[in-house]
């Protein structure tokens, strides 16, 4: 596809940045209509920013983390939803009831569990989607059980908050969402 610059010379046009998860996109009119004011959302592994974009269009003040620098690059490049930094959460960690909304969608870490957990305020929300152990017998996605949840395993580590939405299923990917309220 082309499109005209201002000098009047085509230039390839932008890839299409890529769509949010349609569970995440679901969830986040649903959770801003229930924050209020309150509208800190922070986007762990923001990658090429698709779901920064999709929060800022819900009416989020966006902050999005990522160790990639790359795919941060990207991200700005789909345009300046965010405010964006590169860091790696291991070794610097998230500020404590700093955010209304923290979405992590294809990551897991389970150390940054705790840090995630204080990280939101209280009153506010996760949204966290990832791959189960189930996702092995698609082929596709992570191989390590590092980064593959067991059953359960999600809802467990908000067993404590309102749980909004919790379930797993298997097609066409395997993946574990949860949304829970802070208390």
């Amino acid at each position: 596809m082309i499109s005209t610059s201002d000098g009047g010379g085509p230039r390839p046009a932008r890839p299409a940045p890529p769509a949010p998860s349609t569970f995440v996109a679901g969830w986040l009119p649903r959770i801003r209509a229930t924050l209020g004011p309150r509208r800190d959302v922070l986007d762990v592994a923001a990658g090429a920013g698709r779901h920064a974009r999709a929060a800022a269009e819900a009416g989020f003040r966006v902050y999005g983390v990522d160790s990639d620098l790359d795919r941060l690059r990207r991200a700005r490049a789909g345009g300046p939803t965010a405010r964006l930094w590169a860091a790696d959460l291991a070794v610097s960690p998230l500020p404590r009831d700093r955010f209304d909304l923290i979405i992590c969608t294809n990551y897991l870490q389970r150390s940054l569990w705790p840090g995630l957990r204080a990280a939101v305020r209280s009153g506010g929300f996760v949204i966290y989607e990832t791959f189960t152990v189930a996702q092995l017998a698609h082929g596709t996605g992570p191989r390590s059980p590092d980064h593959l949840l067991r059953p359960g395993e999600l809802r467990r580590v908000f067993a404590d908050w309102l749980i909004r939405h919790d379930e797993e299923h298997r097609d066409p990917t395997a993946v574990a969402q949860v949304v829970a309220m802070k208390p």
